[in-house]
């Protein structure tokens, strides 16, 4: 299988994760667009979850399997529910880049309208109400008390995040033009420009997931939240920034769908993106003024990740022939036009 050494891979489960026996099936999940997620599944019918860095053209730092293995191991046991963390390879040799490995937790991913119509209106309410329920509680943690206090500066988390992002997608664009996949997108220096101006203060500093979103959680059969996925994106930083980036990604059920299929979130029962607010308000002790700055903040991050799995796409890192080129084309479009949402947010600050 692309991007696993069956037999490597293989051995090294038995070594270090038993009770884990071969031979092993390897089977991708789909919805990641940026490190591959396989379902390993033993001959015993154990399964387990292993994480690695896309085939080819990885930015620097932006797959940093060891950071996640040990962000999820520093939460366990903590009221933010993860994924046990089984173990971490970094030996280059075993798979031809770092991986790591944990429990397979079974439950719902509501990426969409089928998904969260299995679970009943109550339930989507309290999956909603859980949502934001963790976030607080993952904000509240002393990144010291569970050791991840030198995960990131504490200090400039927007600051440090637009250097990073516009540093990326700098090097996305390179990537394009040595590809000759490029294509121009200004807006995004743009609006670089006018985050980096109106920048506000920050208050305190929290663990960032980075990435916080209904379809990047796991669900169980009462809607109660049973692990955060995907820490890929996590430091230590601005709480609002996570905050905004959840009511982003939010579709309310009276708006248009943000993407080509409806989104969960609009099925009855679930809470909407002001009530997500609000209730985040009563239960954080943080000064919501500044969310419409943060969310624009947090289109423009997007656009600039979102031109990372364009140039991964245009140039099939990610697998999938002419399927995948035609998303590239899609992925493209959708850079200019959520730095176009951050624009038309900060214009009306």
């Amino acid at each position: 299988m692309d991007g696993i050494d069956e037999g490597n891979v293989t051995a090294w489960l038995e070594a270090n994760t038993p009770p884990i026996q071969g031979p092993l099936e390897f089977d991708l999940i789909a919805g990641g667009r940026s490190n591959l997620t396989y379902l390993v599944t033993d001959a015993t019918g154990r399964r387990v979850v292993l994480r690695r860095p896309p085939v080819s053209h990885v930015l620097a730092s932006a797959h940093d399997m060891g950071r996640e293995h040990r962000i999820i191991s520093a939460l366990a046991g903590s009221p933010v529910p993860v994924a046990p963390a089984l173990g971490f390879c970094d030996d280059v040799e075993v798979n031809g880049a770092p991986f790591y490995v944990m429990d397979f937790v079974d439950g719902h991913i509501l990426r969409g309208v089928a998904e969260a119509e299995k679970l009943t209106v109550d339930q989507r309410r309290t999956a909603g109400e859980d949502l934001v329920d963790v976030m607080v509680a993952l904000h509240a943690i002393d990144p010291d008390e569970v050791g991840l206090g030198d995960l990131g500066k504490k200090e400039d988390y927007v600051g440090r995040q637009l250097k990073r992002w516009h540093g990326q997608f700098q090097g996305s664009q390179d990537q394009e033009r040595e590809a000759g996949v490029f294509r121009p997108a200004e807006i995004v220096d743009e609006v670089h420009d006018l985050l980096v101006a109106h920048k506000p203060q920050q208050q305190g500093a929290s663990i960032a997931h980075g990435d916080y979103r209904l379809d990047n959680c796991m669900f169980g059969d009462d809607g109660k939240m049973i692990a955060v996925l995907d820490w890929e994106l996590c430091t230590l930083g601005d709480a609002l920034a996570d905050l905004a980036t959840m009511l982003m990604y939010w579709t309310d059920r009276d708006e248009a769908a943000r993407s080509l299929l409806p989104a969960a979130s609009t099925v009855e029962g679930f809470p909407t993106r002001a009530e997500l607010a609000e209730r985040y308000a009563s239960k954080s002790s943080l000064d919501l003024t500044p969310l419409p700055y943060y969310m624009a903040f947090s289109h423009w991050r997007l656009a600039c990740i979102m031109e990372g799995v364009f140039v991964r796409y245009a140039t099939g890192a990610m697998g999938g022939g002419d399927e995948a080129k035609q998303a590239a084309i899609g992925m493209g479009g959708e850079v200019i036009r959520r730095a176009g949402l951050a624009k038309d947010l900060l214009d009306q600050m």
